[in-house]
């Protein structure tokens, strides 16, 4: 081999050589550049209690909605992670030492981004190269991760494909449906409009229900009590079916039989109460006489038992004489001219014992009016009253010889009118 071929075959492997180291070069130019080594950023740590799975390597971070730098490095440490950040040195005068990151992811199902959280009112000097950042543990913070800590579970569970085939055909059944829905929604506020006043009348009935609810709670047992004794009485009713059943087509049969005499008699029923009105009228005009008119039969009970000569110590029936004078026929009774007249017209009168007797009367013989003026007024007072048949009984005792006590008490029924003017007539032939 010449030298010439050596020399060019050495050339062709020397050009090659070069080609790859330029080649790897250039490659790794292009990570470098990727990965923005050339790029001036301020390397801050971000030590938190843990990442997740969507926190990756050149994830963004953000601050009140700017990007302000990237996620460069993730690496453990005890307790937790550390996040080495990039900032822009653009917006590192504006991030005070005090700033406080929270890991929040983009989207539902995407990956995290590191949000810085800013101070009102910060007083510390800005970020620099090497500081540490500590997490949001404020109680906003912690809820919202918390949120996204327990959604993680469920979206796992539901399966994304599965739940992004439910909405697409929600969203298919929506589609076009608008104005519809739109109005439902109008109704549905209208009605919750409406219903609105009456929350607290829904209230109280509620509070309402849990009272009678307590209530029924309370005299469940009792309410128990009362089924089982309605269960023995209908089980006592149950075995008496037969006494039961001939029971009532007895009081069939009775109303059957009252309702024939009602229909067969009603105008002799109606008849009878009109004519019964008139003296039952007359007997409750006359009723407060009633026991004035029984209590003197009662005390004229023992005057006549004396009369008729009851004794007693006497076992021989009482009897009475009497002379009796017959007369001569008058004649057949005339209608309308021997009809009884009934003329009194003092109406009812019932008068009690307790009224004080009048005093002062002097005894004089019947028809005396000496006597008659001697009561107040100038009367005996009123008829047949203890009044009356006081002072009657002081005028008879004289014409009887005996003392004012023993006269009867019946003796002012039979005198009594005299003593008040009243005449007695006798009609037709005195007796031979």
């Amino acid at each position: 081999m010449t030298r010439r071929t050596v020399l060019r075959t050495l050339g062709r492997r020397t050009a090659g050589l070069a080609f790859l180291l330029v080649l790897a070069m250039l490659v790794t130019l292009s990570v470098r550049i990727y990965q923005k080594d050339f790029v001036p950023a301020v390397m801050v740590t971000l030590e938190t209690d843990r990442v997740g799975n969507q926190l990756r390597p050149t994830a963004e971070v953000k601050a009140r909605g700017v990007v302000v730098g990237e996620v460069r490095e993730i690496r453990g440490r005890p307790g937790g992670a550390a996040v080495v950040l990039a900032l822009d040195p653009r917006w590192v005068d504006r991030l005070p030492k005090d700033v406080s990151a929270l890991l929040v992811p983009k989207t539902l199902f995407g990956e995290r981004y590191v949000q810085l959280s800013i101070p009102d009112s910060p007083t510390l000097p800005p970020l620099a190269e090497g500081d540490v950042i500590g997490q949001d543990r404020s109680a906003n913070a912690i809820e919202l991760e918390r949120v996204f800590d327990n959604l993680l579970p469920v979206l796992r569970a539901v399966r994304p494909e599965k739940l992004a085939t439910s909405l697409t055909a929600v969203a298919t059944a929506l589609e076009g449906r608008g104005e519809q829905l739109g109005d439902t929604l109008a109704a549905a506020a209208d009605y919750l409009e409406r219903f609105n006043p009456s929350l607290p009348r829904l209230h109280e009935n509620i509070r309402d229900l849990a009272e009678v609810s307590r209530l029924y709670g309370d005299i469940a047992p009792d309410l128990l009590d009362s089924l089982t004794d309605t269960a023995v009485t209908l089980r006592t009713v149950t075995e008496h079916r037969a006494g039961l059943d001939d029971l009532y087509a007895r009081v069939t049969g009775s109303s059957q039989d009252v309702t024939t005499f009602l229909r067969a008699n009603r105008d002799n029923i109606v008849l009878l109460t009109a004519n019964s009105r008139a003296p039952l009228e007359l007997a409750a005009r006359y009723s407060p006489s009633f026991p004035c008119t029984l209590a003197a039969l009662d005390e004229l009970r023992g005057s006549m038992d004396r009369v008729l000569g009851a004794d007693p110590g006497d076992d021989r029936p009482p009897g009475m004489h009497i002379e009796a004078a017959v007369t001569p026929d008058r004649g057949k009774y005339l209608p309308g001219v021997d009809d009884p007249a009934y003329t009194a017209t003092g109406g009812p009168r019932c008068y009690p014992s307790g009224v004080p007797p009048t005093s002062g009367v002097a005894a004089a013989a019947p028809g005396d009016a000496g006597a008659v003026a001697a009561m107040p007024g100038g009367n005996l007072g009123l008829p047949n009253s203890p009044q009356e048949r006081e002072l009657l009984a002081t005028l008879l005792a004289v014409e009887l010889g005996v003392p004012p006590a023993e006269v009867p008490a019946w003796g002012g029924v039979l005198v009594g009118p005299l003593y008040r003017g009243t005449e007695v007539t006798l009609e037709g032939e005195p007796p031979r």
